[in-house]
């Protein structure tokens, strides 16, 4: 089996920082891309930024030069670094990824269990 786990949401001032982090475990042949997305309250799923295996990279317009993203491919973990936040990215922010797990033939779209962001003005 194959998940996604989560860490380094909490609470934090507006202006400051915080870093996720999402590893991928469980039997992996392979994984695409790897990104995150944001739910508000009361609003649809977002995309925050994604990366592929590559390194290519592709980002919301609200966060492009606030959250750079990057993984480490030898540890099947993404990271989102989240600068200089604002009250409005509170969310809870879910890890995804696109894997094949060992032994099946087609990629799957996986999900982590979300983590919250809340961002005090």
């Amino acid at each position: 089996q194959v998940q996604l786990v989560e860490s380094g949401g909490g609470l934090v001032q507006a202006g400051g920082s915080l870093r996720l982090s999402c590893a991928a475990s469980g039997s992996i042949f392979s994984i695409n891309t790897m990104g995150w997305y944001r739910q508000a309250p009361g609003k649809q799923r977002e995309l925050v930024a994604i990366i592929t295996s590559g390194g290519s990279t592709n980002y919301a317009d609200s966060v492009k030069g606030r959250f750079p993203i990057s993984r480490d491919n030898a540890k099947n973990t993404v990271y989102l670094q989240m600068n200089s936040l604002k009250p409005e990215d509170t969310a809870v922010y879910y890890c995804n990824a696109f894997i094949r797990p060992q032994r099946e033939p087609n990629w799957v779209n996986y999900w982590g269990q979300g983590t919250q962001v809340t961002v005090s003005s």
